[in-house]
C-alpha cells in the first residue's frame, strides 16, 4: 500500500482479476529491449505467486477463465521456446481419429462446428481443441456480485449489429436461436430526470449525444479538471485548445460525424478507390482529403480509430476509413450482457443442447450455467475439449499425399497426439503460424503481414452513477491518463435484476485502453503495446483507474472507497487485427495476405480466423469459420 492508497479504496475487499493473453503474445516470440514475457514472470513459480497471478476471476461460468491461465501462459512459452521440435518422448497417443478437428473454441471455431455438424453428412465426428477453460475466445464476459446483483461486462469482443433480412448471418443467427427482435431494455425509472442511454460500449464514442463530455485535465493546463458537455453543440466553446484544433475538429466531426452517407456513396470492393486507399494510411487519407493537420488526426481521431482497431490512423490501412459514416449515424447495434459471449453461447446450445440445460431464450442463454461435464462426451458428435492447448499441427506426411493430420495438444501436464482427416485453424493467425510445422513459405509469408495490437479492457462495477448524472452525461472522452471513454449501458432484461434502472441502479462502466504510439510501424507499435501491457502489474492498473475516477468524478459525488464494488482486469496482447496499407489487396502484384489463407486449403489444412477478414468482429468470425468448415468438408469429400 502507498500513501493515499486508502483513501481511493485500494484497501476494499472487492473483486478483482488480472489476466493478460500471454499465450498468443509468447507465441508471438515478443523480444523488446532484451525483455520477454519469461524473463518478466520468471519469479512467479511457487504455487501462491502462481495463484497470486491468476487472481480472483468474479464468479459464474467464467470464473478462473477471464484470460490465459498459468498453464495456458506456460504452454505458450514452451510453442516459443521450441520445446515442442521435438515430440517429448512420453507423449499418448489417443489412438483417436475424427473427420474434422477445430484449433480453438471462440466464435469462429463454434461456427465451423456447426457448419461442419449441419452439412458434411451422418456419422462424421468433429473435435474442438479449446485452450482456455472456457469456450468463446474474446467473446467472454466478466461476472460481478454487486450488492447481491448479477452484473455482467464484455472481456473484449462486444459490439453487434442485426445482419440484414434473407443474409447468410441472419440465417446463422436464426438457426442458433438468437432472435434480435426478443431484446428488450430495463426502463428508466427512480427520482432522476430521464436521460438518453447508449444501448452498448460502443454508441456514444461514435454518436456523442449532447449528453456526452469531453474532459480536460492536466495536460491541458486545467487544475482541477473541467467537463465540457455537449461539445458539438457548443461548437467546442470554452474547450482549452488552440484555435486552429477547435476548428479542424469541427470540420472533421461536421463532414464525418454527421453526415448521412446515401448507399451509392460507399464504395464495392472492387473499386479502384479502395485499391488505392490500400496503399496508404488512414491518416494520410485524412490529410489529403479533409484538410484536417497530423496533429489533429493524432490527438483526436487516432484515439477514435483505436476504439475498434487497437492503433491510430497512422498505423491502418486508409481502405478501413470508410467505416466512420455508418458508425457516427447507426444507432441499431446489440452489446448483450457480456457482450458476444451471448453469441458463443448460442452456438454451444446449438451443438450440445443439453450442456446448456433450459430453452433457446436470451434470459436462459444469458443466465443458465453451462454443464461442463458434457462437452466431451464420447457419445457426441461433436465434442468440445477445454484446457487443450495444441502445439503442433502436421500432415502425416507430404500435404498432397496425406489422408490424415496430426494433432498434438498439452493437457493438464501431459502431451497427447490425435488423427485428423481435416483441419480448421480457428486461432488467431499469430498462434496458426507458430504451430503448423510444415506451413509453407508462401502462407508464412502472409501471416507476416497479419500485425495484433494489445489492448486492455477494464470493468469497474459500481454501486450507482449518480456523479454522472450530476454532470449531465451518460458517457465522457477523455484526451489524458488511462483509457480514452466510458458510457453508460442501457442494461438488457435478460440480464438485469431490478426492473427498472437509472443513476441510483448499479452498473459496469467498461474502460477500453489502447496502446499507441504514433510514429511507429504498425508491427512496431503492437510489440512495444504487448510489452507495456505485460510489464505493468495489476495493482498500477487499479490504481491508476481510482486515481483517474478520483480525478474526472469526485467533485460531482464519487466517493471510490464506497462507491466502487469491483474492477476486473482484462488483458489482451494480441486483441486486434490492424491492417496496414497493402493487407487487402497486396503489393508489388502479389496477393494480400488474407486471399492467401482464404483461398483453398493447405493441404488438408483450412484456416477460418475472423482476423483473415481484416475486422475484429463477430461477423468475420462467423463467416471465416463457416468458409474453413466448408473447405474442409470438400477435403474429406
Amino acid at each position: 500500500m502507498r500513501i493515499g492508497d486508502k483513501s481511493l479504496g485500494m484497501n476494499q475487499d472487492i473483486c478483482r482479476r488480472d489476466f493478460l493473453d500471454s499465450v498468443l503474445l509468447a507465441s508471438g516470440g515478443l523480444l523488446l529491449e532484451g525483455l520477454n514475457p519469461a524473463q518478466i514472470l520468471a519469479q512467479k513459480t511457487t504455487e501462491d505467486e502462481r495463484a497470486e497471478w491468476n487472481g480472483p476471476s468474479g464468479v459464474g461460468d467464467y470464473r478462473g477463465s477471464n484470460g490465459n491461465t498459468w498453464e495456458v501462459m506456460q504452454a505458450g512459452h514452451a510453442i516459443r521456446d521450441g520445446i515442442y521440435d521435438t515430440l517429448p518422448a512420453d507423449t499418448i497417443n489417443t489412438d483417436e481419429i475424427y473427420d474434422l478437428v477445430v484449433v480453438g473454441g471462440g466464435i469462429s471455431g463454434l461456427a465451423a462446428a456447426l457448419k461442419f455438424q449441419k452439412e458434411a453428412g451422418h456419422g462424421r465426428t468433429c473435435l474442438i481443441l479449446e485452450n482456455h477453460p472456457m469456450f468463446g475466445g474474446e467473446a467472454k464476459r466478466n461476472e460481478f456480485d454487486v450488492d447481491g446483483h448479477r452484473l455482467y461486462a464484455p472481456q473484449g469482443s462486444n459490439l453487434n449489429v442485426p445482419p440484414s433480412p434473407g443474409t447468410f448471418l441472419d440465417k446463422f443467427f436464426s438457426s442458433i436461436g438468437l432472435d434480435y427482435t426478443k431484446a428488450a431494455y430495463v426502463p428508466w425509472g427512480g427520482s432522476y430526470p430521464k436521460m438518453p442511454l447508449s444501448q452498448t460500449s460502443y454508441s456514444w464514442i461514435y454518436m456523442m449525444p449532447s449528453n456526452f463530455g469531453f474532459y480536460f485535465g492536466a495536460k491541458f493546463g486545467q487544475r482541477p479538471g473541467m467537463w465540457l458537455v455537449d461539445p458539438w453543440g457548443k461548437k467546442l466553446e470554452g474547450a482549452p485548445l488552440p484555435a486552429k484544433i477547435r476548428a479542424e475538429m469541427l470540420k472533421w466531426w461536421n463532414e464525418t460525424g454527421s453526415v448521412d452517407k446515401s448507399p451509392d456513396e460507399y464504395y464495392s470492393d472492387d473499386d479502384p478507390k479502395l485499391r488505392y486507399y490500400d496503399t496508404i494510411t488512414q491518416e494520410d487519407r485524412i490529410i489529403k482529403e479533409q484538410g484536417i493537420s497530423r496533429e489533429t488526426v493524432r490527438m483526436f481521431v487516432s484515439p477514435l480509430a483505436a476504439t475498434g482497431y487497437g492503433l491510430g490512423c497512422d498505423a491502418l490501412s486508409g481502405r478501413l476509413y470508410d467505416d466512420w459514416y455508418h458508425l457516427t449515424r447507426d444507432d441499431n447495434r446489440y452489446s448483450f450482457p457480456g457482450g458476444n459471449g451471448v453469441i458463443a453461447r448460442h452456438e454451444l446450445k446449438a451443438l450440445l443442447p443439453n450442456a446448456l440445460p433450459g430453452p433457446v431464450t436470451l434470459e436462459n442463454i444469458v443466465r443458465s450455467p453451462v454443464d461442463f461435464s458434457l462437452l466431451d462426451l464420447p457419445r457426441n458428435a461433436v465434442r468440445i475439449r477445454l484446457r487443450s492447448t495444441v502445439v503442433r499441427v502436421e500432415h502425416e506426411r507430404e500435404p498432397e499425399k496425406s489422408d490424415f493430420v496430426h494433432v498434438t495438444y498439452l493437457r493438464e501436464g501431459k502431451t497427447y497426439r490425435l488423427k485428423a482427416r481435416s483441419v480448421v485453424m480457428a486461432c488467431q493467425g499469430v498462434f496458426a503460424r507458430h504451430v503448423i510445422r510444415d506451413l509453407p513459405q508462401t502462407h508464412r509469408e502472409a501471416y507476416s503481414k497479419f500485425y495484433y495490437a494489445a489492448h486492455l479492457s477494464l470493468n469497474v462495477a459500481v454501486r450507482n452513477w449518480r456523479f454522472l448524472h450530476k454532470l449531465g452525461i451518460s458517457g465522457g472522452l477523455w484526451f489524458d491518463g488511462l483509457g480514452l471513454w466510458t458510457e453508460v449501458r442501457n442494461p438488457m432484461t435478460c440480464g438485469y435484476d431490478e426492473k427498472t434502472f437509472g443513476p441510483d441502479s448499479p452498473t459496469v462502466l467498461t474502460l477500453y485502453v489502447p496502446f499507441m504510439y504514433p510514429g511507429m510501424s504498425t508491427d512496431e507499435q503492437g510489440n512495444k503495446g504487448r510489452y507495456e501491457l505485460l510489464s505493468i502489474p495489476f495493482r498500477d492498473f487499479e490504481r491508476k483507474v481510482r486515481e483517474q475516477f478520483v480525478d474526472m468524478f469526485s467533485r460531482s459525488g464519487l466517493d471510490p472507497q464506497r462507491d466502487i464494488a469491483g474492477i476486473i482486469s482484462n488483458r489482451w496482447g494480441h486483441a486486434f487485427i490492424t491492417p496496414a496499407p497493402g493487407f487487402f489487396y497486396g503489393r508489388d502484384g502479389k496477393l494480400g495476405p488474407r486471399e492467401v489463407l482464404r483461398n483453398q486449403p493447405f493441404g488438408r489444412i483450412a484456416f477460418g480466423h475472423s482476423d483473415i477478414g481484416g475486422e475484429p468482429a463477430a461477423d468475420w468470425a462467423i463467416m471465416e469459420g463457416a468458409r474453413a468448415a466448408g473447405q474442409a468438408i470438400k477435403v474429406l469429400g
